[in-house]
């Protein structure tokens, strides 16, 4: 989205991002490189930063007015999303996706929590800058699968809850959960009838930390977007109050609010990861000398730097086109949220190559920083569903009345 695109508000909304990044983030990044690779998760990312964040009031979007967040505009609240994601993305897209999470659960709450739970937990999201979010789906013995049409039993959740005197009891696990390690809040999806398909049979909670008979039970290592604490959860016996209880039996499908927008900000996280690495490579380009000249002037390096460029631009004309769709709740959004997510994480991907590569030897040294965006790129291909469980879903959005199931029988 160019800034001819943008209405004064979000214009000013990007300026103070892209000064964050390049006041704060930034200059951490490179300063402090090793921290990423600390196996201490607590001490990567100091608190600073996310203070820093919450003074330009980047912390709290999605989160009602009423209760001190930031409202953005209805008919833009997407585009909006996506275009601060990419700008935080283009500093770290670890902190993007800390960030991000909170976001969409904040807007899932806005959207299907009870008066009372609103009032309880926006407030307190508000008041501490450390107060971080998590959305809980993806199990161990199922993820991306389970958006296949193959909508059976079988393909339930395996985290389960009973409904109990006064609540239900919830017992399972959950792993890949973006902020899985150090949220305050949760959403937790559990099957609540196991004798129909999940879309009919799951229900979603609303779960506290320090609930009795929660716990986190690792962080994840991951390859990139380390500053992002994934983590995995156990639930044991653990009873959750019948106020607690968000969407009943059909969780999935009013989690809608979450799932679109959360493909979109994927992607423009995905296109703030490929403008670090086109900005940085070619800064290099255009001041490192080889053979005589600077690398620019060599038609190699010339060609790999135009593919870059055009990239990152045929991403972010398919992620403007998909955004507005999801805005305008358009019939099309569906097949298009898919289509940017799974577009933007191959075509980054070869953007991130060619900046390694274009760096030569200091292109994979650690303390020289460019291999982090490759890093960084690999983690998107995964990430809310991986790329070839997302052309399924294209197909089949596509070509409801031929395309396969591709899981279970036809």
């Amino acid at each position: 989205m160019y800034d001819r695109d943008l209405s004064e508000e979000q214009r000013l909304m990007r300026q103070s991002c892209r000064d964050f990044v390049d006041e704060v983030v930034l200059p951490f990044i490179r300063e402090n490189w090793q921290r990423e690779w600390s196996m201490v998760p607590e001490d990567r990312l100091p608190p600073s930063i996310l203070e820093e964040a919450d003074k330009i009031g980047i912390r709290t979007l999605g989160v009602p007015e009423e209760f001190g967040g930031v409202e953005l505009e209805p008919g833009t609240e997407i585009a909006t999303f996506a275009m601060i994601a990419e700008e935080i993305a283009r500093g770290d897209s670890g902190l993007a996706d800390k960030l991000v999470q909170t976001w969409k659960v904040s807007v899932l709450l806005r959207q299907l929590a009870p008066r009372h739970l609103q009032e309880k937990w926006f407030p307190q999201l508000v008041q501490n800058p450390q107060f971080l979010m998590a959305h809980c789906l993806t199990e161990p013995r199922g993820a991306s699968d389970r958006w296949l049409p193959y909508n059976v039993p079988e393909a339930a959740m395996q985290t389960k809850a009973v409904k109990v005197d006064g609540g239900w009891v919830i017992n399972g696990r959950k792993q890949f959960i973006s902020n899985g390690y150090d949220a305050s809040l949760y959403v937790v999806y559990a099957n609540t009838n196991t004798k129909v398909g999940m879309m009919q049979g799951t229900s979603s909670f609303l779960v506290p930390r320090d609930t009795k008979g929660f716990a986190v039970t690792r962080c994840n290592e991951t390859l990139g977007c380390r500053f992002m604490n994934n983590g995995e959860m156990a639930f044991e016996d653990m009873f959750v109050p019948d106020d607690q209880l968000l969407v009943k039996d059909t969780a999935l499908g009013s989690a809608g609010v979450y799932f679109r927008p959360g493909k979109i900000i994927q992607a423009a996280k995905n296109l703030g990861v490929g403008v670090r690495a086109f900005e940085a490579t070619a800064d290099y380009v255009q001041n490192y000398v080889q053979g005589g000249k600077i690398l620019i002037k060599h038609q190699a390096v010339a060609l790999r730097l135009a593919d870059m460029a055009t990239k990152i631009e045929a991403v972010r004309a398919l992620l403007d086109r998909a955004s507005k769709a999801v805005d305008d709740n358009a019939p099309e959004a569906e097949v298009l949220c898919n289509m940017a997510k799974m577009f933007s994480s191959e075509e980054i991907m070869k953007v991130a190559q060619h900046a390694v590569e274009l760096h030569g030897g200091n292109g994979i040294m650690l303390d020289f920083g460019i291999e982090k965006v490759l890093r960084d790129a690999v983690i998107f291909l995964h990430m809310d569903a991986t790329v070839d469980i997302s052309k399924f879903k294209i197909v089949k959005n596509l070509f409801p009345d031929t395309a396969g199931k591709y899981a279970g029988p036809e």
